[in-house]
């Protein structure tokens, strides 16, 4: 081996200038690797990390990594670290920073030559930030066998669904029309759906708003709705306006629209119910190597059982089944009673984005490995501030199955523990020692907090978590169980499915809804909602000046940027052209912004980012391919464009090999723990970690699986940022957005 220990301290024993790294900037991005350090006497390429551990906001992992001097043949050894990550779904990234270096090993060096390469690495990586993209580190992940973050006890009652063959709206409203004078005003509104609904009592008459000049009305709620253009001036002063945001974002869509549709139906429902809307008779059309057939001139995923002559339909990621499309009886399938056929539906296909919702398939886990990742961030304690505002005096009622209470006449998410009170607001924890305050940021979260069943309203808050905290700032995360998304028997479902009553007296706070808004689902952005149609000037706006609640936390509008779209006889727009699954909630980057953390109301509570002279970021260098990996032995293999593998043995790459060998285990140089890896410290760990989701990657050391992994990242990350670049109308769908 030509790398004496001389050169080789030479090259350990320099300080790596920052101007020689890449700043930091505002927003990390994942540009490629391997990862690259230019030194005056040599190199050092860190590959892309294999995870073996994400919990928490606690990322464990492992690189192949190679160190070259100017004058001398590159080493190659493996290094594990330890690091926090922060998740960020907007752009998906995961920032990787405070790294620790438990173990590293390099094959063939003497004892004395990895000590000082162990203690340069430390103290080395423990100054960088590096970006990784979501995409990649979620294919590097492997389910666990027991999902512990899969929710249990979910209700699969199917609403009432109801199938229609003319354009037509949901207009949804919670139980009984609920009248609240409007300030200043004769002019009354139903309060109790997310819809402007108004009442002139001179008139006496109902006013159903759609879009800026276009309003429906009706003698009654339940009524037969009609187009008009006579509306009381008292009325349309009410006309309700979108955040300048949204109003661009709907010139936009204007400017792009086809020709106006046919005005659509009002259809009106006091009861939890969905609406499926078909252009005129079902068209059937084959699903390739399958008995199955879907229906092409719907917005709606049906697909009919050839052999069964059974319907099915997939709302909120559930199935739902019945002998007749337009007026059976429908019924929940769970995933495991779902045909065989359906497992078979072509990815590439017009409705391979349905894998999704298909136990066991590859899109389903990646959809499941997803979920499992926290979105992060580190609250500031002196600038969290918290008010809670309740509908007379504070009252509370006991949570089923614990000896908790939860406050009811209040928007906000209040839980009694003891004689403590704990809030969860915009996902970060607040605790006080009474009902009305004062608010301070929570160290820590008591684990009864998690115990709290899908029966009650307040089930989302058990994915929020506390990781680890500083006298100056609380880091936090939350899984996407907060905002309504669940793992469930294998798949991903929105809602929980019960309904929770919401609570009426001066004010209306309305409780989450798992119905009534056409909820789908995009792999890049979460869950959005439609109205099964909407076309022209018949836009149907939803939220505008009404309580918030309805699709998440209180405060939180992800799930109220639909789609604004139409369709024609034989074309599907939406959910199969542009955005697929997600109604265009792709084509607008202001309308992705869903991190809870980055909300306005959350914007002055997070500390800021590592200062740029604090992170060294390593440079992407474009001259190496990433072929190279370490096994958990800290073997070095590399592969090849032929699909054969070599392992590095001494200063050269030995024999090729069909595949490499398999080894799970090995000696490792540990410093900080001779018997095996360093576990992260008890402070490290959230509070509630019993129920904290986990995902480890369990395979023996088989190069080949990490190599596909690799792969289907990389995939996955050049399509994301391909949608993105185009503004969302890329073909995307499924898991891989490779549609």
């Amino acid at each position: 081996m030509r790398l004496h220990i001389a050169t080789l301290g030479a090259l350990l024993a320099l300080t790596i200038p920052a101007a020689w790294l890449l700043q930091q900037d505002e927003e990390p991005e994942d540009q490629g690797w391997p990862r690259r350090i230019d030194t005056e006497r040599g190199t050092v390429v860190i590959y892309q990390p294999q995870v073996d551990d994400f919990t928490s906001n606690n990322l464990t992992a492992r690189s192949a990594i190679s160190l070259a001097p100017s004058d001398g043949d590159p080493v190659f050894g493996a290094v594990w670290f330890d690091a926090r990550a922060e998740t960020n779904r907007d752009d998906r990234t995961v920032d990787i920073s405070d790294i620790s270096v438990p173990n590293v090993r390099f094959p063939g060096l003497s004892e004395e030559q990895q000590d000082t390469l162990s203690r340069f690495l430390e103290r080395e990586m423990s100054g960088w930030g590096m970006a990784i993209s979501l995409d990649r580190l979620l294919a590097s992940l492997e389910l666990v066998e027991e999902r512990r973050a899969a929710a249990e006890n979910l209700n699969n009652d199917p609403p009432l669904i109801m199938v229609m063959d003319t354009a037509a709206i949901l207009v949804t409203i919670d139980g009984e029309p609920r009248m609240q004078q409007v300030e200043d005003s004769e002019v009354m509104r139903v309060i109790n759906t997310p819809f402007t609904v108004l009442f002139s009592p001179g008139a006496r008459t109902y006013y159903l708003f759609a879009d800026s000049t276009t309003w429906y009305t009706a003698d009654s709620v339940d009524g037969a709705w009609q187009l008009t253009r006579d509306v009381p001036q008292e009325v349309a002063a009410l006309t309700p306006r979108p955040d300048p945001e949204e109003e661009a974002a709907e010139e936009a869509d204007s400017a792009a629209t086809e020709e106006p549709g046919p005005p659509p139906v009002i259809v009106v429902s006091t009861e939890p119910a969905e609406l499926i809307v078909i252009q005129g008779q079902p068209e059937y059309t084959p699903v390739d190597g399958t008995g199955l057939l879907y229906v092409a001139n719907s917005e709606s995923d049906i697909l009919l059982e050839i052999d069964t002559q059974r319907h099915f339909v997939l709302l909120s990621g559930r199935w739902f089944a019945s002998g007749s499309l337009f007026d059976g009886s429908w019924t929940f399938v769970p995933g495991d009673e779902l045909p065989e056929d359906f497992a078979r539906i072509p990815e590439e296909s017009d409705i391979g984005h349905l894998l999704v919702w298909v136990p066991g398939t590859e899109l389903a886990d990646e959809a499941v490995l997803e979920h499992q990742i926290p979105q992060t961030s580190a609250i500031l304690r002196s600038e969290a501030k918290l008010e809670v505002t309740y509908d007379g005096d504070p009252t509370f009622e006991p949570i089923e199955d614990t000896d908790l209470e939860y406050a009811v006449n209040t928007g906000s998410q209040v839980i009694k523990v003891g004689d403590e009170y704990y809030a969860c607001d915009q996902a970060v924890w607040f605790v006080a020692g009474s009902p009305t305050g004062p608010w301070v940021v929570a160290d820590t979260v008591p684990e009864e907090i998690y115990t709290i069943p899908p029966t009650n309203p307040n089930y989302n808050v058990t994915y929020v978590y506390v990781y680890d905290s500083t006298p100056e700032v609380v880091y936090v995360g939350y899984y996407p169980g907060y905002v309504g998304s669940y793992v469930y028997e294998g798949v991903i479902v929105y809602g929980t499915g019960w309904y929770y009553p919401s609570w009426y007296a001066t004010y209306y706070y309305p409780r989450p809804a798992t119905w009534g808004f056409h909820v789908r689902w995009n792999p890049w952005w979460g869950w959005s909602f439609g109205f099964s149609y909407g076309w022209g000037p018949f836009r149907f706006h939803v939220g505008f000046g009404a309580p918030r609640g309805w699709w998440g936390p209180v405060g939180w509008r992800g799930y109220r940027r639909g789609y604004y779209r139409g369709w024609h006889h034989g074309y599907r727009a939406g959910v199969r052209a542009g955005a697929r699954a997600g109604y265009r909630t792709g084509q607008r980057d202001a309308y992705r912004r869903n991190n809870i953390y980055r909300d306005q109301r959350n914007q002055d509570r997070n500390a800021p980012r590592a200062e740029a002279q604090d992170r060294r970021r390593p440079d992407v260098d474009r001259s190496r391919e990433n072929n190279i990996y370490t096994d958990r032995a800290g073997n070095v293999h590399r592969r090849n464009d032929d699909g054969t593998w070599q392992q590095r043995e001494g200063d050269g790459w030995g024999e090729r090999r069909e595949s490499p060998p398999d080894r799970g285990g090995g000696q490792t140089r540990d410093r900080a723990a001779p018997e095996g890896r360093a576990q992260p410290e008890a402070r490290d760990r959230p509070s509630g970690e019993r129920q904290q989701p986990s995902t480890r990657d369990r395979s023996s050391g088989s190069m080949n699986r990490d190599y596909e992994a690799r792969q289907r990242g990389t995939d996955r990350s050049r399509s994301y940022q391909s949608q993105s670049r185009s503004g969302g109308r890329a073909r995307s769908g499924g898991g891989r957005g490779r549609r």
